[in-house]
């Protein structure tokens, strides 16, 4: 049975400065997926919104913020010490702790990016389901996880963390977005690196018809 809580986890990284670590070993997959996702939301021909699921220190949502078309990010977050940390460093951003299952937002946005959050939940479609409800017509998810079955580097990290950590398949993951009314534009894997035998990040486009 797990010691702790993902959330107890995370809180417990930031204290001790590892959201830094996360930051820049997760920087390479994240732009590539929002390189992806941008283009996509360009299609829209309007400014968009966005909402970085699972924020941490908030690195996401100030890169997000920076974008010419952007004209709103928020972070949510259920670390309390990442969501201090993510205004700590951006005073005037909008940042929220709550469960990312139980949370709303006050408006609906065009994108949704998550990145290393989902596998943390029991229930993955609830979850994927409840995050749809967040985004607009036509608007998009983007997300990726490094823990899925075909990586077996990730097999033993729940063991390692001492959390709860589930572990799906490429096909797995791929009903659950299709089963929670997400079309599925694209799905790769995000900066593999082959000197170290690193698979890559298992990214997901979908989009919200």
């Amino acid at each position: 049975m797990s010691d702790r809580t993902p959330v107890e986890v995370f809180d417990e990284w930031a204290k001790i400065g590892k959201d830094k670590g996360m930051e820049k070993g997760h920087a390479s997959a994240v732009d590539e997926m929002l390189t992806a996702a941008l283009k996509e939301v360009a299609l829209l021909g309007e400014k968009f919104t966005a909402i970085d699921a699972g924020c941490g220190n908030g690195w996401v949502v100030r890169n997000l913020k920076m974008m010419p078309f952007c004209s709103g990010a928020i972070g949510v977050d259920g670390a309390p010490t990442m969501i201090a940390r993510a205004k700590e460093i951006d005073p005037d951003g909008e940042y929220y702790l709550s469960d990312l299952t139980q949370w709303n937002p006050n408006e609906k946005v065009n994108l949704v990016h998550s990145m290393e959050v989902f596998y943390y939940v029991e229930e993955t479609l609830p979850l994927l389901q409840h995050i749809s409800s967040w985004i607009k017509p036509k608007g998009y998810l983007i997300f990726g996880v490094d823990r899925y079955l075909e990586n077996e580097e990730s097999h033993d990290w729940d063991k390692k963390v001492g959390c709860f950590m589930a572990l799906h398949s490429v096909e797995e993951w791929s009903n659950f977005v299709e089963e929670a009314g997400f079309t599925i534009v694209n799905k790769w894997f995000a900066a593999p690196d082959e000197d170290r035998g690193w698979p890559g990040t298992l990214a997901f486009l979908c989009c919200k018809p």
